[in-house]
Parts: structure tokens; C-alpha cells; sequence
């Protein structure tokens, strides 16, 4: 079981933001949607560019390259291109702290 890794404050991600941070060598996309925080990788499975500089919309991730979409919650496939889901990752707000588990 992986280990919870401070990545950030609540303050940090506003409620319909996504930013990227370094979490023991991988990037990770922390989105806060209504309120509450989810953790996936930060590359589209489609062509491995930055989900980052896309947008959070009704609790998908939509890729900025070619508007692939996935559920911020389950990294499910939402819509075409990408094939494959990405990976999500558990997260635990503690205080004014976002930790996320990166195995």
C-alpha cells in the first residue's frame, strides 16, 4: 500500500481547477470538483500530453490535444479518442492539506 504524500493546500486548487504536481517522480492532476478532491496521472492515455492545460467540465477531465475525455473519478473513458482509462489515486484532505497516495 502506497504511502500519502503532501502535494499541496486545499487553497492551492480552487473548486473547477486542475494543476499538476511532481509526486515521487510522476505528475499528478489534483481537480477539485464541487468541493471535493481527486487525484489522476497527468498524462492523456491518447498521445501522453498534459491533462493539466485542459479543463474540468461536469466532473470530466477533457484533454486540451484532441478533447478526449475522462471521469475524474473512476479515469473511465468518457469520450473518444483515448482507448484506454487513466490512473486515479487515493487523496486524503487532512487540515488545510491535500495528500495523495501514488503507488
Amino acid at each position: 500500500m502506497a504511502d500519502f504524500v503532501t502535494v499541496a493546500k486545499v487553497t492551492d486548487v480552487k473548486p473547477g481547477q486542475m494543476r499538476s504536481f511532481a509526486v515521487d517522480g510522476k505528475r499528478v492532476l489534483v481537480a477539485n470538483w464541487e468541493g471535493t478532491f481527486f487525484a489522476t496521472q497527468d498524462l492523456c492515455t491518447h498521445d501522453n500530453g498534459t491533462l493539466a492545460d485542459g479543463e474540468l467540465i461536469d466532473g470530466e477531465i477533457e484533454c486540451p490535444r484532441h478533447g478526449g475525455r475522462f471521469d475524474v473519478r473512476t479515469g473511465a473513458v468518457t469520450a473518444l479518442p483515448p482507448m484506454f482509462p487513466i490512473k486515479t489515486y487515493a487523496v486524503h484532505v487532512e487540515g488545510d492539506q491535500i495528500l495523495v497516495a501514488v503507488d
